[in-house]
C-alpha cells in the first residue's frame, strides 16, 4: 500500500477541567467497583478524517491520544449529552471533550464462504453478550519502544499507519485463535460511528481466511490469547447476515456498522441501521496520519 506521510499540520490543545476530571474518576472508580477486571490503557483519539483527492484515493486521519478510562468517562458518561453540548458550544465541536478512542473491526470470510461471529462475554466492558465481529484499538504502545507520547509519535506516523491495519490481524488472531498466516491483508471499508456510545469510532475492515468455517471453530474452541472476550463462535452465510441484523438486541452496533459498510461495497446495501452513522470510503484506499497533540 502506497502511503503519503505529511508532517503533523495543526495543534489541538483543550485546558484541563477539574470538574470534568473529577467526573471521569468517579465514573472508572465506579466501574471498577462492579467490574474489577477493567484496565485503563492508552489508546487513539481520532480528531477527524478526510478524504484527499490525488491519482489513489487517500484517506487523511488526523489522531491523538486518549485513554480507556476517559473513553468510559465521557462517551459512556450519564452526562455524555451534557459535554457533547458544551463542545459544540466552547469548541464548535460536539464531541471536542469525548475521548473518542478509534477501534477496529473486521468483517472476516473463511474460505468456504461464511462471516464469522463471536458472542462477547458478559465480563466485557461493551455490548456483552451479543454478537459481534472480531476487533479491538490499534495500540499506541505498539508504535515505538520508548514511552508513548505524542512527540514519540508524529516521528513516526508510518508506523502508525502500520499499526492501524496490523492491529485488526492482531485481534482476529487473539479472540479467534487463527494464525496470521492465514489471514489476507486487511482492506479498509470506512468507518463507522457507534452512536450507543455517543459517536465512537471504529475504522472497518474486510478480511478473507485460508480456513474453513469448520476448522476455525475447532482453533477457536482451542482458546486464543483473548479467549475470555467471547463465550462462542457462530458462522453466517453472506445472504442471512442482513436479516440477522434486523435484531438490534442480539448485535452489537459495531456488528451492525461494518456488515452495512461491506453491503455497500458489494453494491446490494437496502439497510442502514439508526444506532449507527456510518461514513464510507472507497475499498483499498491508501491512508496517512496527522498527529496532534
Amino acid at each position: 500500500m502506497a502511503l503519503t506521510v505529511p508532517p503533523p499540520d495543526c495543534s489541538l490543545l483543550l485546558p484541563c477541567d477539574p470538574a470534568l476530571e473529577r467526573h471521569i474518576e468517579e465514573v472508572w472508580t465506579a466501574r471498577l467497583a462492579k467490574e474489577p477486571w477493567l484496565f485503563n490503557g492508552t489508546k487513539f483519539r481520532l480528531h477527524s478524517f478526510r478524504d484527499v483527492p490525488s491519482i489513489r484515493p487517500l484517506l487523511t486521519l488526523t489522531l491523538g491520544l486518549t485513554c480507556y478510562k476517559d473513553y468510559l468517562g465521557t462517551n459512556w458518561s450519564s452526562q455524555v449529552e451534557e459535554l457533547r453540548q458544551r463542545g459544540e458550544v466552547e469548541y464548535g465541536d460536539p464531541l471536542a471533550l469525548l475521548a473518542q478512542p478509534l477501534g477496529v473491526g473486521a468483517v472476516l470470510f473463511t474460505h468456504d464462504g461464511h462471516v464469522v461471529l463471536i458472542r462477547r462475554s458478559q465480563r466485557v466492558a461493551e455490548a456483552g453478550g451479543q454478537l459481534d465481529i472480531p476487533g479491538g484499538h490499534p495500540e499506541p504502545e505498539a508504535v515505538s519502544e520508548c514511552p508513548v507520547t505524542m512527540a514519540t509519535l508524529q516521528q513516526r506516523p508510518e508506523a502508525v499507519v502500520s499499526e492501524l491495519f496490523s492491529s485488526v490481524c492482531a485481534e482476529i488472531r487473539d479472540e479467534v485463535n487463527v494464525p496470521l498466516c492465514s489471514l489476507t491483508a486487511p482492506i479498509l471499508m470506512g468507518v463507522a460511528l457507534n452512536h450507543t456510545s455517543a459517536g465512537r469510532p471504529s475504522a472497518e475492515f474486510y478480511v478473507s481466511c485460508s480456513l474453513t468455517s469448520d476448522e476455525v471453530r475447532s482453533l477457536y474452541w482451542k482458546g486464543g490469547a483473548e479467549a475470555h472476550e467471547s463465550t462462542d463462535i457462530v458462522f453466517l452465510s453472506r445472504t442471512l447476515c442482513p436479516i440477522l441484523m434486523v435484531f438490534r438486541k442480539v448485535n452489537s452496533p459495531i456488528f451492525q456498522g461494518s456488515y452495512t459498510s461491506y453491503y455497500f461495497f458489494n453494491g446490494t446495501s437496502s439497510y442502514i441501521p439508526l444506532s449507527l452513522f456510518l461514513v464510507v470510503f472507497v475499498f483499498g484506499v491508501a491512508v496517512r496520519t496527522n498527529l496532534i497533540s
